[in-house]
C-alpha cells in the first residue's frame, strides 16, 4: 500500500496539536448541539413556546445530523478534509449567531437545522481522520483524546452555557459558541495537515456493513440507549428546577459532566459488551430512582453522578462495538453509527417533549427506564458474540 505523505505530520508536536484541535472541534459542536439543555427555560420564554416545543431544537439538529453524517461523504467527493472541516465550522458559527439574534421561533429552528449539517459532518470526519494525523502506534490514544471532547462539553460547555444563560441571557451562550467556532476555523487551518479522502464512502458500503449482524445489534443499542437518555436529559432543567432552584442547575450539570468524563475512561477500558451492560443498567436504575429520590438537592446530586458515570462511555463504547464488528470498514460503520446516534438524539428530544407537554415533565423518566432496560436485554443476549 502506498503511503500518502500528507497523511503523516512533520512532527509529533504538530500531530498532537492537530488531535487537540479536533478534540476542541468536537467539544464545540457537542456544546452547540446540547446547549438548549442548559438554557431551555429561558429559551422557551423568550421564543414564546412551551418547553416541549423548545426542546425540538435538539430534534432539529439531531435529524439533520443523522442525515448529514452518511450523506456528506457521498457529496464531498475528493475535497480536502481540512477545507471541509473549516467550512463546517464557519457554518456552525453563522448558524449560532443567527440563533442568538432572531426573535422568531421558525428562524431559530432553521438555524438549528443548519447547525445540524455542521454537527453531522464534524462528528464523522473527526472520527475517521483521527488515525491519519498521528503515527500509527498513537492512533488509539488520539481517538480517545478526540472523543474526550464529548465529555468535556458536558463538563464545561453545557454548564457554562447554563451559567451564561443565568447571568446575561441564553442568546449570549449561542453567540459564544459562534465565536469559538470561528477561532477553530483558524486553528484547523494551522494545525491540521492537508488530508485527501482515502476512499469515498459509497451507498453500497453502508449496505454491506448493515448486513453484518453485530453492526445491526450496535445500531439497535445506540437507538435504545441514546433515545432513552435524551428523552429525559433534554428536559433535565425543568425536571430538577422545582426541587433545586435555578441557581444550582449549572452546578448540577457540571457535576454530571465530570462524572461523564470519568465514566468515559472507566467504561472505555472495558470490552464493549461489558461497557454497554454497565451503561444500560446504570441509566435504567437512575431513571427508575429519579422520581422518588430526585426531589432533594442531595438526591439529585447523587443520581446525576450515577447517570453521568453510566452514560459517559456511550460514544466510545458503541464505536468500539461497531469497529469490532466491522474491522475492515471503519468509515462505513462510523457513518452508520453517527447517523443513528444523532437520529436517536432527535427522537429522544421529540418523544420526551411530547410526554412532557401532555403528561408533565416529571413523567419523562419512564422513557429511559424502559428503553435502557430493553438495551440491557439486547446486549446480554449478544455479549457472547464478537463485540
Amino acid at each position: 500500500m502506498t503511503t500518502i505523505c500528507v497523511d503523516r505530520p512533520a512532527t509529533s508536536a504538530r500531530a498532537w496539536a492537530a488531535s487537540v484541535t479536533m478534540a476542541a472541534t468536537v467539544f464545540t459542536v457537542v456544546t452547540a448541539e446540547m446547549l438548549p439543555v442548559g438554557v431551555l427555560t429561558g429559551m422557551s420564554e423568550s421564543l414564546h413556546v412551551t418547553e416541549g416545543v423548545a426542546g425540538l431544537a435538539l430534534t432539529a439538529t439531531g435529524v439533520t445530523s443523522a442525515v448529514a453524517a452518511p450523506v456528506l461523504p457521498l457529496l464531498l467527493g475528493r475535497l480536502d478534509r481540512r477545507t471541509v472541516l473549516g467550512g463546517l465550522m464557519v457554518l456552525l458559527a453563522l448558524s449560532a449567531f443567527a440563533a442568538a439574534v432572531t426573535p422568531f421561533y421558525p428562524v431559530f429552528m432553521l438555524a438549528r437545522v443548519l447547525m445540524g449539517v455542521s454537527i453531522g459532518g464534524v462528528w464523522l470526519l473527526t472520527v475517521s481522520l483521527a488515525r491519519r494525523v498521528v503515527p500509527r502506534n498513537a492512533a488509539g490514544p488520539a481517538t480517545s483524546l478526540i472523543f474526550s471532547g464529548i465529555g468535556i462539553a458536558s463538563v464545561l460547555g453545557i454548564p457554562a452555557g447554563a451559567y451564561v444563560g443565568e447571568l446575561v441571557g441564553w442568546r449570549w451562550a449561542f453567540a459564544g459558541v459562534g465565536l469559538l467556532a470561528l477561532g477553530l476555523v483558524v486553528a484547523l487551518s494551522i494545525f491540521l495537515p492537508s488530508l485527501a479522502p482515502e476512499r469515498p464512502v459509497r451507498l453500497c458500503d453502508v449496505r454491506e456493513v448493515l448486513q453484518i449482524k453485530q453492526v445491526r445489534v450496535g445500531v439497535i443499542l445506540v437507538a435504545l440507549i441514546v433515545t432513552g437518555h435524551f428523552a429525559a436529559y433534554t428536559y433535565v432543567r425543568p425536571l430538577l428546577e422545582p426541587h433545586t432552584g435555578a441557581a444550582l442547575i449549572g452546578t448540577l450539570l457540571l457535576v454530571y459532566g465530570v462524572a461523564g468524563v470519568i465514566g468515559n475512561f472507566l467504561t472505555g477500558a472495558l470490552r464493549p459488551s461489558r461497557a454497554l451492560t454497565v451503561i444500560a443498567a446504570g441509566i435504567a436504575l437512575t431513571a427508575l430512582a429519579l422520581p422518588a429520590f430526585g426531589t432533594t438537592i442531595a438526591g439529585s446530586l447523587v443520581l446525576l453522578v450515577i447517570w453521568g458515570l453510566a452514560y459517559g462511555g456511550t460514544s466510545v463504547s458503541t464505536q468500539a462495538w461497531a469497529h469490532a464488528a466491522a474491522p475492515s470498514a471503519p468509515e462505513s460503520s462510523s457513518a452508520v453509527l453517527v447517523g443513528v446516534y444523532n437520529g436517536a438524539i432527535a427522537l429522544g428530544a421529540f418523544t420526551g417533549g411530547q410526554v412532557a407537554d401532555r403528561l408533565g415533565t416529571a413523567t419523562v423518566t419512564w422513557l429511559p427506564a424502559v428503553l435502557a432496560t430493553a438495551a440491557l436485554v439486547v446486549v446480554l443476549a449478544n455479549r457472547g458474540q464478537r463485540g
